[in-house]
């Protein structure tokens, strides 16, 4: 098992757990207890939990929006499937705004060797297409970013998206159902994600299944703004019907 896949699961146990201890821990992924401490003094210092004697706790409150550098942990591979597709929808010479959120930035890294036009909405996705250049046109909005997430918000971002006009946003979400449509755990996250659905000529929603079937309290919009929906095998099979039976375009990663 890789560090990466080891600290997706760490990070996994804790969120799901509230607490657990290093021998559990080292049971779960195959590792020693020596591996798994600095598994954990590593996790720690980048805020995906509390380290505590004999093991670590979640940071995470009830109903709180998981922190950038959790969910950076999560369902890792299911994203990078995710961003493929995503990609792969992707015509050269397309215009694209590109969402924040960890599954967008793994959209970002393939798109960087793509030639077409976008404007990232967060801090790591411009880092990541500007950093080392290439054939990706970068156009970079305004705005003030959120703390740790690095999302774009505010007047200048909006600003910025009534401005343009762009082939496709590729967006995410916190939450999707097809009765409670698409959903976001921040005000000024959910406003920037309206103006993007509004510049643009078709939407494409990138998430993994673990959102589908739940609900944030920002609402963003109904599922009929949405013409595809890309996720993995995880989705609750019963949303993935009503959002098809809805007119929305579901491809299964």
């Amino acid at each position: 098992m890789s560090n990466a896949d080891r600290h997706g699961l760490i990070a996994q146990a804790v969120r799901e757990s509230g607490t657990v201890t290093v021998t559990e821990l080292a049971e779960l992924t195959g590792a020693s207890e020596m591996t798994i401490r600095r598994d954990l003094d590593t996790l720690a210092a980048q805020g995906v939990l509390e380290r505590v004697r004999g093991g670590a706790r979640t940071l995470l409150l009830r109903g709180e929006e998981p922190p950038f550098a959790l969910r950076a942990h999560e369902a890792v591979d299911a994203k990078r499937r995710i961003a493929a597709e995503v990609s792969s929808l992707i015509a050269d010479g397309e215009t694209v705004l590109l969402d924040s959120g960890t599954t967008c930035l793994e959209v970002a890294r393939l798109l960087r060797q793509r030639p077409v036009t976008v404007m990232p909405l967060s801090l790591q996705a411009i880092h990541i297409l500007s950093d080392p250049p290439g054939p990706a046109t970068l156009m970079v909005p305004g705005g003030r970013p959120r703390a740790a997430e690095g999302a774009l918000t505010g007047p200048l971002a909006l600003a910025s998206l009534a401005a343009l006009r762009f082939d496709t946003a590729i967006v995410g979400c916190c939450g999707l159902s097809a009765a409670e449509g698409l959903t976001a755990y921040d005000l000024d996250d959910a406003a920037v994600k309206k103006a993007g659905i509004t510049s643009s000529r078709r939407v494409i929603l990138a998430t993994d299944g673990s959102k589908l079937g739940h609900t944030a309290y920002a609402y963003v919009g109904p599922t009929s703004l949405l013409h595809t929906l890309v996720t993995d095998a995880t989705a609750p099979a019963d949303e993935v019907a009503a959002l098809e039976s809805a007119g929305t375009v579901v491809k299964t990663v």
